[in-house]
């Protein structure tokens, strides 16, 4: 007997069943027929195939800056200063190119956070682009 009570009998699973060959699904069945199909249907189907994808976003102006981080070094305590380096490059980007909607891509915040959140850079060269909704991505300069 075990310590926690009495000892539970080993039930043994039943292997679950195969599934049968003749069965197919309907992907495997499209596979099977885009094979069979002569070549010259597989290339209108391969042509048609960019023409559904959205179109891309039209940039209305893009910006490169040089965002200044000086006030966040000295501004209080420096055990939050990645965060607050966060909140500057929003104000920042939101004074310089009055947006609707911002996006800050993940490479500058990593950029941001790479040293930790006491030792962020002083300052920071991003790309900033405003599409035709008026909303702003940033993205690094250097990328």
């Amino acid at each position: 007997m075990s310590k926690r009570g009495k000892k539970q009998p080993k039930v043994e699973e039943e292997p679950a069943e195969a599934p049968e060959p003749e069965k197919e699904t309907a992907a495997a069945a499209e596979k099977v027929e885009e094979a069979e199909a002569p070549a010259e249907k597989r290339e209108e189907k391969e042509a048609a195939a960019p023409a559904e994808k959205p179109a891309e976003e039209e940039i209305i102006d893009e910006r490169i800056y040089t965002v200044p981080f000086r006030r966040v070094y000295w501004a209080r305590s420096r055990h939050n200063r990645a965060k607050r380096e966060v909140r500057v490059l929003r104000e920042f980007v939101q004074r310089h190119m009055k947006p609707e909607g911002l996006l800050i891509q993940p490479e500058v915040n990593e950029r941001i956070w790479a040293r930790g959140i006491q030792r962020p850079p002083r300052k920071l060269r991003i790309r900033a682009t405003k599409n035709s909704e008026n909303e702003v991505k940033v993205y690094l300069a250097e990328a």
